[in-house]
């Protein structure tokens, strides 16, 4: 075995072993906070908790993965096996995960806490770290990621923290319908809220920007992506290799801190081998940043 394939090998361990955290850490929120009290967050986990509420007997971890399994097949044709493997190892991991703390919640009759509030805010909590650890490590949950990649390939104008928006919306509606209780529709909205702003703020960090030199031998197909995509500005900037005296097109383009692995992604997909510049920008003025301000100045 090479030392190249070692490396790769240790890189996918630790990988994983990291999502694994992540999915324990998003068993626990389901399990132990949303579950018992009926909060349905947003997702297919939050049809499965409803499901389970009206239907005791079917464990909630199980009806995830069973809910799950039709639209990984349907990714798995449609995107290939590269795109499902991270998403599988999660996805499986966090269903079991929950089947198994609600059977052992059921066996000793663990309740942590009564109140459905704190209950809404710490189930919301703990999951946002657990996707965070889990999407930062390159995985998925499965569920609305994969309905929303299919989506995104249709309507290409909307973006996909809207198509995320609409469907955890439509859940947390439901809920309050099915239950008949406006009460426990707000609950699940806050737990939305408070998992979507943890994840946020774990994955992405804070509100500041990136600004990033690509330097590759396809910067038209690159930059036509960041623009079509991303709807972000690009500029190219000319200059010459030191060793090849070769002109290139240099990239040079800002991206918020919630975009720019996204960035990424899509120059390794387009040149593997291009080479980035990265550095933090705290203060980017102009369109999709701070609008000039005479206070400022």
């Amino acid at each position: 075995m090479t030392a190249l394939r070692k490396n790769n090998m240790k890189q996918l361990a630790s990988r994983l072993a990291i999502m694994f955290v992540g999915a324990v850490i998003y068993a626990i929120g389901v399990a132990f906070f949303l579950n018992p009290h009926g909060i349905a967050p947003g997702g297919l986990t939050g049809i499965s908790v409803m499901i389970n509420h009206f239907f005791p007997q079917i464990n909630t971890g199980i009806l995830v993965l069973l809910l799950n399994v039709p639209l990984m097949i349907a990714g798995l044709i449609r995107f290939g096996k590269d795109f499902l493997v991270s998403t599988i190892w999660a996805t499986v991991t966090s269903s079991l995960l929950i089947a198994g703390m609600e059977d052992v919640i059921a066996h000793y009759q663990l309740i942590l806490t009564q109140d459905k509030f704190l209950s809404a805010l710490a189930g919301g909590a703990l999951m946002g770290v657990g996707m965070g650890m889990i999407f930062r490590r390159g995985g998925t949950t499965g569920g609305s990621d994969i309905v929303v990649k299919f989506l995104r390939q249709k309507y290409r104008h909307l973006k996909s923290g809207v198509l995320f928006i609409i469907i955890d919306s439509s859940i947390v509606t439901a809920s309050a319908i099915v239950y008949r209780n406006i009460d426990m529709g707000l609950l699940a909205g806050v737990t939305v809220a408070v998992s979507s702003y943890v994840f946020n703020n774990i994955l992405y960090g804070t509100d500041s920007a990136r600004l990033t030199f690509i330097i590759s031998d396809k910067p038209e197909l690159i930059t036509a992506r960041l623009l079509e995509e991303l709807d972000i500005g690009a500029s190219y900037v000319n200059g010459q290799g030191a060793f090849t005296g070769a002109d290139k097109r240099i990239i040079m383009c800002a991206a918020k801190n919630r975009t720019f692995p996204r960035v990424k992604q899509i120059v390794h997909e387009e040149d593997p081998h291009a080479f980035l510049i990265v550095s933090s920008a705290n203060e980017i003025y102009g369109e999709g940043f701070k609008v000039y301000s005479n206070t400022e100045m």
